[in-house]
């Protein structure tokens, strides 16, 4: 039976992502039960009527919060009980909040804290004159407070009386959480966020010049602006401020807020006499305690949805970057470029083995370009190079221009590339790296991780921490914990979408897919190392901890090659092997007959096959699936060709044209790898001759693309490109 919390979970799950509420409670019961995520995206379409992983993602990070915030709110609303401050009104308030910050923002005045200075008050016995004072507005109140001295508490005169009685009615209305939404929605409708550069740091923060003088209203302004901001106040270079009444003539000592106050406790402050109690309380109320109070909710309520907004874009980035068109079954010959310490050179064979490695010393200042030509070309014969993949690091374009002469020697048709080694330092220097070439040079890792994230990007990048491979922004302000998990789901979708050899997958992608962890993939790869390759799915119930739970998880996306099935070289799961009999003898063929063969597929009678266990949609899947087995959904290889001659910022000129890769998406734009070893911006305004809501609906990390010169700005080193050419 379903509880009172777990309805209003699902009916808010439902209501949030335009999903059924039939859809939403079979998620929950399968991912309650131990289901992956992959696998209920691929092997349970049928009880969730089709969702897809990016649907399925968001369902579980918001089920995950919502019991987050569930288990909290219970724990709140049993505290205010406890304390008799539980209204009708503030509980249904609770109830219905579905966001952390706003459930903690309504707690937040009825927190346990040191006794206030309003509490000391009310002890003293002062809140009667309080009350006194608010309502007689008119009264005598030094005549009102010599009743009320109290020398034992430390009230022993006038003022401290006076002073006493109105710090009770301030904090009583800064808890009023009425009020304070009030005033909240106001403030993010109408409050303006003012930088101001801190005086002094004009010349060491140039870096953040656009906000030495900046303002933009509260509801416009856009999460990278903010985030920019954020920033520089951290480093000490701006200066934050919310400014409340933008629209006031600068003379007016009273702000809007403090009439809106006023009328929400049932008065008009323009009808006060300027000497009047209560104006004094609410003045006071709203400059020492709700001003500051609001400011601080406000902006760290846009910082959370700034943050999530780049942890979007960061996961976003990283997945055009893992399923990035892999090279394939080539022999690459991977260079990590250098000056001084020279260029590393690693080849690896088709399947990711190292062959041979060598340092040349091609630039200044050691200058041994003759030699290193000769290296590099024997190396390209003897291996029958097929690819050279170029890191895009310091002396890249000058290394790549080497290697273009030096092949220009040679009939041999080898394709260069310059490809990202974002992230290959912090593998070569990793205990993985150390496991896999013990006897290797640091810088050498680096070459051979530089070659093979050529021949297949998914395969190496896996290795690397997502946040080392560079494909975010303000990425060490976000929340880490957040934005590992969403990246480690990130990685998760993309090596299950794409399955992997079980043959040949190293321990780190083994263990990304669904239902495996880093203990049950290394014990996979000793079964492999002890007693040879796997020639059946069915062998992984032999290796020690892969049980009947985790096997049914991890089946599916695991092929084996050459093996004894042809069905365990595809995405079909082992559960659906019967199914697939029976489609084969409704053919009158062997099932590896099946494979490939359109003619019979498409005459598939589905409606004859359909039982309890197999539905329309998942038969149509496996039949689909048998048509194309095997099927990768990355994109077709392709090399991008930079421009002879730009090696740096210097080398370019206005509306020069130039080909470039897609570095890092952003909300407000592209980042574009034009060879120059500085990215160049393509803003959300250049890169289509139409409106651009989303630069993720123009571009992705990966994207060749060619691009124009827009502006140069050589001090701060920066280019703008367009697209729009």
């Amino acid at each position: 039976m379903m509880n009172l919390n777990t309805a209003l979970i699902n009916q808010t799950l439902a209501s949030e992502l335009s999903i059924t509420a039939k859809q939403v409670t079979a998620f929950v019961a399968l991912y309650d039960d131990g289901n992956t995520v992959p696998f209920i995206a691929r092997y349970r379409k049928e009880a969730t009527s089709g969702l897809d992983d990016c649907q399925l993602r968001l369902l579980e990070t918001r089920l995950i919060y919502l019991r987050e915030l569930n288990v909290r709110r219970t724990a709140i609303l049993k505290t205010l009980a406890d304390q008799d401050k539980l209204t009708c009104q503030l509980k249904s308030q609770i109830e219905s909040c579905v966001n952390k910050s706003a459930l903690e923002l309504l707690y937040l005045p009825f927190k346990s804290k040191r006794i206030s200075k309003g509490t000391v008050a009310i002890e003293a016995g002062l809140e009667p004159l309080a009350d006194k004072l608010w309502y007689q507005d008119e009264a005598d109140k030094e005549l009102l407070a010599r009743k009320y001295l109290n020398a034992k508490q430390g009230f022993n005169d006038i003022k401290a009386v006076l002073d006493g009685a109105l710090i009770i009615l301030v904090e009583r209305i800064g808890s009023d959480i009425v009020l304070l939404e009030k005033l909240r929605k106001h403030l993010l409708s109408n409050a303006l966020l003012v930088s101001k550069v801190v005086k002094g740091s004009d010349q060491t923060a140039s870096k953040f010049k656009d906000y030495f003088d900046y303002s933009e209203r509260l509801n416009k302004i856009a999460s990278h602006r903010l985030l920019a901001m954020v920033r520089g106040k951290n480093e000490g270079f701006l200066k934050l401020k919310l400014q409340a009444d933008p629209k006031q003539d600068k003379s007016s000592k009273t702000s809007y807020c403090e009439i809106l106050i006023a009328n929400h406790l049932g008065f008009s402050l323009n009808s006060l006499p300027a000497n009047s109690w209560r104006a004094e309380v609410i003045k006071k109320a709203w400059k020492s305690k709700l001003a500051a109070l609001l400011e601080t909710q406000l902006i760290s309520s846009l910082k959370e949805k700034a943050y999530d907004s780049a942890i979007d874009v960061f996961a976003s980035n990283l997945k055009d970057l893992l399923m990035a068109a892999p090279a394939g079954r080539k022999v690459v010959l991977g260079l990590d470029p250098g000056f001084r310490s020279g260029c590393k050179v690693a080849v690896i064979d088709e399947t990711g083995k190292l062959l041979d490695y060598a340092t040349i010393y091609p630039h200044a200042p050691v200058f041994k370009a003759e030699q290193a030509e000769v290296l590099l070309l024997k190396l390209i014969e003897k291996y029958k190079v097929d690819l050279i993949a170029i890191g895009n690091g310091t002396a890249s374009r000058e290394t790549d221009s080497f290697v273009r002469d030096s092949l220009s020697k040679q009939s041999a048709k080898v394709t260069q590339l310059i490809v990202s080694e974002a992230g290959a330092s912090v593998y070569s220097a990793s205990e993985l790296a150390s496991l896999e070439f013990p006897q290797l040079d640091v810088s050498i890792r680096g070459a051979v991780s530089i070659a093979r994230r050529l021949q297949d990007p998914l395969a190496e990048l896996v290795k690397i921490d997502a946040k080392a491979i560079g494909v975010g922004l303000y990425q060490h302000d976000l929340n880490q914990t957040l934005l590992s998990k969403r990246l480690q789901a990130v990685v998760e979708d993309c090596v299950n979408a794409v399955g992997v050899d079980l043959n040949s997958a190293s321990v780190s992608l083994l263990s990304f897919i669904a239902g495996l962890n880093n203990t049950i993939a290394q014990n996979i790869v000793n079964y492999r190392d002890t007693h040879g390759i796997f020639r059946s799915r069915q062998t992984l119930k032999k290796v020690p901890r892969l049980g009947d739970k985790a096997f049914v998880q991890c089946a599916g996306f695991l092929r084996i090659i050459d093996g004894n099935n042809p069905l365990d070289n595809s995405a079909v799961h082992p559960e659906a092997y019967s199914l697939v009999n029976k489609i084969a003898k409704q053919q009158n063929q062997e099932v590896k007959e099946l494979l490939n063969n359109l003619d019979s597929l498409n005459k598939v009678n589905i409606e004859q096959l359909v039982n309890q266990q197999f539905g329309l949609l998942t038969i149509k899947e496996i039949v689909n699936e048998l048509s194309k087995p095997r099927r990768d959904p990355r994109p077709l290889f392709k090399t991008v060709s930079f421009a002879k001659g730009i090696n740096k910022l210097a080398d370019l000129s206005l509306d020069m044209v130039l080909q470039g890769v897609v570095s890092n998406v952003t909300s407000f734009g592209a980042f574009v790898d034009i060879g120059v070893h500085q990215d160049g911006l393509v803003h959300i305004s250049q890169l289509a001759d139409k409106f651009v809501s989303d630069p993720l609906q123009v571009v992705k990390a990966g994207q060749i693309v060619k691009v124009k010169v827009l502006e140069l700005d050589l001090d701060r080193k920066r280019v703008a490109l367009t697209m729009r050419l």
